[in-house]
């Protein structure tokens, strides 16, 4: 078994990087048909079908633990990561919000996410989103772990919400998303892997950067992520949009000349 990184050796890392610098889609016209979560299109699996973060997930560090204080010592050295364009970059994938966020795979997938030429892959992405809560609150609720913030105020790259502060640390949906939309992505455009794989791990690692979860609850939503997308693979509603998505990808990349 490797050993888990420590705190000195994760924060050493983030400040070096920042000192360099329901209906299927047929159904479903593309993006402008929702703008934020008011009207965002619900998920793929029901709630008696999803799986339950809180049965499956470990519980987070004890308090006081080595694995806490390694958590605590992590969030205190990347305070100093303000003003940095990493700090910047987790501002940024602070937006989870589909059809927009996606766009933070940009680089990595060689193209711009447009929702318009990819519209199954956009309402997806967007319905993965819902899976997503249904999958991750009952372990928010369950393990009820404050975020840094709260339990040792101080700079954050964004201006937390009310409800930000109120909700559990532990998973890390972003770390769980991010992740999440990864694997699908690289299954889709395997030449890109690679890429796509370490924006899915970077997306997590920006909640630490920000201020706003712990690296272990990072890690636990990396799980989330895996697990969502392992029983999506089993929905043939999935399935058949996943098909159309990667269709419409790959016609995107050919006309863009990838």
């Amino acid at each position: 078994m490797t050993s888990q990184p420590t705190a000195r050796g994760l924060a050493a890392a983030l400040i070096a990087l920042a000192s360099a610098g329901c209906a299927t889609a047929a159904d479903v016209a593309p993006s402008h048909r929702w703008t934020g979560f008011a009207d965002h299109p619900h998920g793929y699996l029901s709630a008696e079908e999803a799986p339950n973060a809180a049965l499956f997930l470990p519980p987070p560090p004890t308090p006081g633990s080595l694995r806490d204080q390694d958590d605590v010592a992590v969030y205190r050295q990347t305070r100093a990561l303000q003003g940095t364009p990493r700090w910047a970059m987790a501002r940024a994938d602070n937006e989870i919000e589909t059809p927009v966020a996606p766009r933070a795979f940009d680089e990595a997938l060689g193209m711009a996410f447009d929702p318009e030429r990819t519209p199954t892959l956009a309402l997806l992405l967007g319905r993965m989103l819902g899976d997503l809560e249904t999958i991750q609150t009952p372990a928010k609720k369950r393990f009820s772990r404050p975020r840094p913030f709260v339990a040792e105020p101080s700079v954050t790259c964004i201006d937390p919400a009310p409800a930000l502060a109120a909700s559990g640390s532990y998973p890390s949906g972003h770390a769980a998303l991010g992740w999440a939309w990864a694997l699908v992505l690289a299954e889709m455009a395997p030449d890109r892997a690679d890429a796509l794989l370490a924006r899915g791990v970077a997306y997590g690692e920006s909640r630490v950067v920000c201020g706003l979860h712990y690296p272990s609850d990072v890690e636990a939503g990396r799980l989330v992520g895996a697990a969502l997308v392992s029983r999506l693979k089993a929905d043939p509603v999935f399935q058949a949009d996943f098909a159309r998505g990667a269709e419409e990808l790959a016609r995107a990349r050919k006309a863009q000349g990838d």
